[in-house]
C-alpha cells in the first residue's frame, strides 16, 4: 500500500488511524508522534497533518514510485545498511550523534537504531518528499514490532544535502562522538546536469582544475565524491567514523588526494560489496570507512564487508608514490621513476565516419558506407586498442587520413599536391566543423592532434589505455609506411628495430608487469595512461634483468616473428637511457 508515493505497512496505517483523530491539532500529533518514537516535527504544517489524515481515512493509494536509478539513486537494502552497521560496531564505535546525510527511505537509520545503543540524536536529510515519508512510516513500524528498543531523538529533515548546514551539527555536538553513515547518490555533477536537476552542489572549483583540466572532462566530478570530501571536512575534528557506501573509484580519489588535503582520518578502509547482488547494478563500489579526529594517514585497507577476516591489499601513498599495492609495489619500487623517453598518445580527429576508412577490393570505404578515390600518400594504415592483442603488429584492419605533421600545420597544401583527398574533405567540412571539442577552433581546416615527428617512426612499442591487460605491443611498417595508432593507445617511436625490441622486452619482463600491477587501478577508465607509463624507468629496468634472460626472450621473439636480432647494440641502447650532461634524456 502506498500514500504519497510512499510504501507504509498496514500496522502503520492502522496506528495513525487510530491515534491521528480528524480534529487533532499540529502540536497534538507531533507531540504524540515524537513520545511513541522519537520523530521530531513528523509533520511540518498542518497542510500535510491534514492531507495525511485524509489520505489514511479515505484509503487514498497513489500510483507507484518512479524509478530514480537515473538519479544514481539507489536504495540500500536493510540487511546491506545492518551489515555496514556491524561493521563500525566491530570497531567499537560507540555514537552519541547519527547522520545519514541522504537518508532515503531509512534503512541506515533502522540499522544504526539497532546496532548502537548510544544513539542520542539521529539527523536524517533527504530531498525527496516521498521517501521522507516513508522514512518516517518504517521507523513507525520498527517500534511497532520492537516496542522496548531505546528511542532516541530522531529528526528527518526535508533538504537537498548541498543546502544543510552540517557545520552547525558540528558545532552544536562537537564534544559528542559521532557517526557519518550511508549511500549518497553514485552520479556524477554533469549527468545530473543533463537530467536539468536542481539538486546540484552550488558551482565552484573544489579541486582546484585549471582551465585544460576542464575542458578535457576533469571538471566532471562524483556527486558522492563531492559530499564525502564535504563531510569529512567539517566533522574531521570530532571523535568518531564515517562510513558511506560509493564507487571504488572515489575511494581511489579521496585517498589520492588526502597528499595535499591531510584531512585528520585514519584507518582508512575499502569493504568489498556485490552491486550485482546488493543493487543490480554492474557498478564496482564499496564501504568506506575512517576514523575521525586522527593523525593524518594516507593508505587504505581493502577487505570483504561479508567476511572482516578475509584480508586484502593497500593501495595509497608511500614515500611520495601512489601506488594500488603496497605490498607489490616494494618490491619492485626501484623501477618507479621517470621513463627516459616520452610516452605519446595516438591520433586524435573526433571524425571517424570522415577519417577512418577500410579497404575493400582494393578501393577506400568510409564510415558512411562510401566508396572514395584517394591519393594514397596521406593514407595510413590506423591501429585501434582492439589491435594490440598480438606481440607484434605489421598490418592494420583499418586506414586513416593524415592531413598534418604536426599540430597547427596549414592544411592549404592538400588542395594543390592532393586534389583527390581536399575534394573529399572539403564535402564533408560541415562534419569538421561540427565537432564539438573546443580544441579545434582556431585550428587550420582538418586538424589533427597527436600528431608530430614520433609518428612517423618506423617503429613503435604500444600499449592500449583502455583494456585491463599488462601487455606491449610491437609495431612495424606496412607497405614501407609507418602505422598509426588511435587515442586510445600510447606509444614509443624508434628508428631502429633492435632498440624497439629491446625496450619490448624490458616492458614485458615479469619485473615491470608486477609493477604496472602495484601501481595502476582496474576500475579507472583509463587503466594505463601517460602518467602511469612515464613512472616505468627503462635504465633501472635493464639493470634489474639478467643479460641471459634477456638473450631467451629475444631467441623466442626471433624464432616466432622471424627476426635475425641479437643483443650486439645492446650497450648503445643503455647508453640512449643515460641522462645526458645537460641533464636532459637523449632521445631517439
Amino acid at each position: 500500500m502506498q500514500i504519497f508515493e510512499a510504501n507504509i505497512t498496514h500496522s502503520v496505517l492502522d496506528y495513525l488511524k487510530d491515534n491521528l483523530k480528524k480534529s487533532v491539532s499540529l502540536k497534538e500529533a507531533n507531540n504524540l508522534l515524537f513520545k511513541s518514537f522519537g520523530i521530531i516535527d513528523f509533520f511540518e504544517t498542518e497542510e500535510e497533518l491534514k492531507s495525511l489524515i485524509i489520505a489514511i481515512f479515505e484509503n487514498q493509494n497513489s500510483i507507484s514510485e518512479p524509478d530514480r536509478t537515473e538519479y544514481g539513486d539507489f536504495q540500500t537494502n536493510l540487511n546491506l545498511a545492518k551489515n555496514a552497521a556491524k561493521i563500525l560496531g566491530s570497531k567499537n564505535s560507540l555514537p552519541q550523534i547519527i547522520i545519514e546525510p541522504t537518508c532515503g527511505k531509512g534503512n541506515f537509520i533502522l540499522a544504526s537504531i539497532q546496532q548502537f545503543n548510544s544513539a542520542e540524536n539521529i539527523y536524517g536529510i533527504e530531498i525527496y518528499k516521498p521517501y521522507i515519508w516513508e522514512c518516517k512510516f518504517n521507523i513507525i513500524d520498527f517500534y511497532l514490532q520492537n516496542p522496548r528498543e531505546k528511542k532516541p531523538v530522531i529528526s528527518i529533515i526535508h533538504s537537498s544535502v548541498f543546502d544543510y548546514n552540517f557545520k552547525h551539527l558540528a558545532k552544536e555536538h562537537a564534544e559528542k562522538e559521532i557517526l557519518i553513515i550511508g549511500n549518497p547518490p553514485w552520479v556524477t555533477n554533469s549527468q545530473l546536469g543533463s537530467l536539468n536537476s536542481k539538486n546540484l552542489p552550488k558551482k565552484r572549483n573544489f579541486k582546484n582544475h585549471n582551465g585544460l583540466d576542464a575542458i578535457t572532462g576533469k571538471g566532471n566530478f562524483d556527486i558522492a565524491e563531492f559530499i564525502t570530501l564535504d563531510l569529512i571536512e567539517t566533522f574531521q575534528k570530532m571523535k568518531g567514523h564515517l562510513a558511506l557506501l560509493i564507487k571504488n573509484s572515489v575511494i581511489k580519489n579521496i585517498v589520492y588526494e588526502q597528499n595535499i588535503n591531510k584531512f585528520q582520518i585514519s584507518e582508512i578502509e575499502r569493504y568489498y560489496i556485490d552491486c550485482k547482488k546488493e543493487f543490480d547494478v554492474s557498478v564496482e563500489a564499496s564501504l568506506f570507512t575512517c576514523k575521525l579526529k586522527s593523525e593524518p594517514e594516507f593508505e587504505c585497507e581493502e577487505l570483504n564487508l561479508y567476511d572482516s577476516d578475509k584480508s586484502g591489499k593497500r593501495f595509497g601513498w608511500i614515500k611520495g608514490k601512489f601506488v594500488s599495492n603496497i605490498d607489490t609495489y616494494f618490491k619492485t619500487q626501484q623501477i618507479d621513476g621517470t621513463c627516459n623517453f616520452e610516452w605519446r598518445q595516438g591520433i586524435k580527429h573526433d571524425c571517424s565516419s570522415i577519417m577512418e576508412l577500410d579497404r575493400i577490393n582494393g578501393h577506400f570505404v568510409n564510415g558512411l558506407k562510401k566508396e572514395i578515390k584517394l591519393e594514397n600518400d596521406l593514407v595510413y594504415g590506423l591501429l585501434k586498442s582492439s589491435d594490440l592483442k598480438n606481440t607484434v603488429v605489421s598490418e592494420s584492419r583499418k586506414f586513416t587520413i593524415i592531413t598534418q605533421k604536426k599540430v597547427g600545420q596549414e592544411t592549404n597544401y592538400i588542395k594543390y599536391d592532393y586534389p583527390k583527398t581536399y575534394q573529399y574533405l572539403t564535402e564533408h567540412q560541415d562534419v569538421f566543423n561540427g565537432r564539438k571539442s573546443s580544441i579545434y577552433n582556431n585550428k587550420p581546416p582538418f586538424s589533427i592532434f597527436g600528431i608530430g615527428d614520433y609518428s612517423f617512426k618506423p617503429y613503435k612499442v604500444a600499449i592500449s589505455g583502455l583494456y585491463k591487460t599488462f601487455h606491449f605491443t610491437l609495431i612495424l611498417p606496412q607497405n614501407e609506411k609507418p602505422l598509426m595508432l588511435d587515442d586510445t593507445c600510447y606509444f614509443l617511436g624508434f628508428d631502429k628495430l633492435e632498440f624497439a625490441v629491446y625496450t619490448l622486452l624490458l616492458l614485458n619482463s615479469e619485473i615491470n608487469v608486477q609493477f604496472l600491477q602495484s601501481i595502476t587501478f582496474s576500475d579507472a577508465k583509463r587503466m594505463f595512461t601517460k602518467d602511469v607509463l612515464m613512472r616505468m624507468d627503462l635504465l633501472e629496468l635493464g639493470k634489474n634483468i639478467k643479460k641471459s634472460e634477456l638473450q631467451t626472450a629475444l631467441n623466442h621473439i626471433n624464432k616466432v616473428h622471424k627476426f635475425n636480432l641479437t643483443l650486439d647494440l645492446w650497450e648503445d641502447f643503455i647508453e640512449k637511457l643515460q641522462p645526458s650532461k645537460t641533464g636532459q634524456m637523449q632521445l631517439f
